[in-house]
């Protein structure tokens, strides 16, 4: 791409095709592989020749075939990549020189993206540590070594220095960090235990969503552990561990089990999934619902080792509020359903 100012910035990304992957155009793979980007995106970019495969330059009707390695040049203007600091208030778990660890609200972007450049955890974190050395760098990822999704609250550990960040990027990718999450899923498990191991990758149809891939032949190896904490016929509670971290990794493995997160809109849960047929029961679940207005998983806990000391770190958070009272409303239910009493009270 010939560029035409100095002091131009571009979006970087590769992306390296899955070895099972089958043939099909260039703009529409990029698309479907990068959250938030459109064809008409990608063509414009392909045109100023910013799309390049194996190191050569290729127009989006370009067949993509597995183990094609993929660079892509995307001009953006500099603001974007300058966060904003702001005054967000931040439930702050431990801070020293080298790390902090916050308690992130659902509703939270964490990092700006595309339809979020403000109101993001790393704007409030701009705010409240501007002089920590990894904002000095406007491209770099201002510490940020893990993330949860938007409507997922819970535990987030960000480094301060970039000595700090490659120590822990490292502890993520080597799998040796603790992360345990509480959800409240749709049905009654089966087992009170099991694992689920399946490739995950973008949905087929639905490029914003994730799906399984049980025989490996697209997306990246994802593993989760999970345990019944509580039964309610006709959700349950659970605890999940992760041995990876996959874009949506519970959430889809928890559809592939037919087990939707309660309030999941992107994977089904926010319906009636389970249970009785009448009003009555279709009302208790639009109202509890209502009380949880997104996917019910929290991340509860964070393990690592300091970056600088090496000293055991843990740290671990109550459910928030809204996901304490759909459990106590199902909970109840539970109790009513057992007993064979009416729904009226609930």
């Amino acid at each position: 791409m010939n560029q035409t100012e100095e002091n131009t910035l571009y979006e970087h990304h590769r992306i390296v095709v899955d070895p099972g992957q089958k043939i099909m155009r260039l703009d529409a793979y990029i698309a479907g592989h990068l959250e938030g980007w459109t064809r008409s995106q990608v063509l414009k970019i392909a045109k100023q020749g910013g799309i390049y495969v194996n190191g050569r330059p290729e127009k989006p009707s370009y067949k993509v075939r597995p183990n094609d390695v993929i660079s892509i040049m995307k001009p953006e203007p500099k603001e974007k990549w300058e966060i904003v600091p702001q005054d967000i208030p931040l439930d702050i778990l431990y801070e020293d020189e080298d790390i902090i660890v916050v308690n992130k609200p659902a509703g939270m972007v964490v990092h700006p993206a595309y339809g979020h450049y403000k109101g993001t955890l790393m704007n409030a974190l701009a705010f409240h540590i501007k002089d920590a050395p990894v904002f000095a760098d406007p491209g770099i990822r201002a510490g940020m070594v893990h993330r949860i999704d938007k409507d997922t609250s819970g535990v987030l550990v960000v480094a301060k220095t970039p000595q700090a960040h490659v120590n822990l990027a490292s502890q993520f990718k080597a799998h040796t960090t603790h992360r345990k999450y509480i959800a409240l899923a749709w049905g009654n498990f089966k087992e009170d235990e099991g694992t689920v191991t399946g490739h995950i990758g973008r949905h087929p149809r639905n490029r914003q969503i994730m799906h399984v891939y049980p025989d490996g032949s697209q997306g990246k190896h994802a593993v989760t552990h999970w345990r019944v904490l509580e039964r309610f016929y006709f959700t349950t509670l659970i605890e999940l561990r992760l041995e990876t971290g996959r874009t949506h990794q519970i959430r889809t493995h928890m559809k592939y089990l037919n087990h939707p997160l309660f309030g999941d809109k992107d994977y089904g849960g926010n319906k009636v999934l389970y249970g009785l047929r009448s009003k009555k029961y279709e009302q208790f679940v639009r109202n509890t619902l209502e009380i949880c207005p997104r996917q019910a998983l929290h991340a509860k806990s964070l393990g690592f080792k300091h970056p600088r000391t090496g000293k055991d770190m843990f740290f671990d958070t109550p459910l928030p509020e809204d996901m304490q009272a759909a459990i106590e409303r199902w909970r109840r239910f539970a109790l009513v359903y057992e007993k064979g009493h009416g729904l009226d009270g609930l």
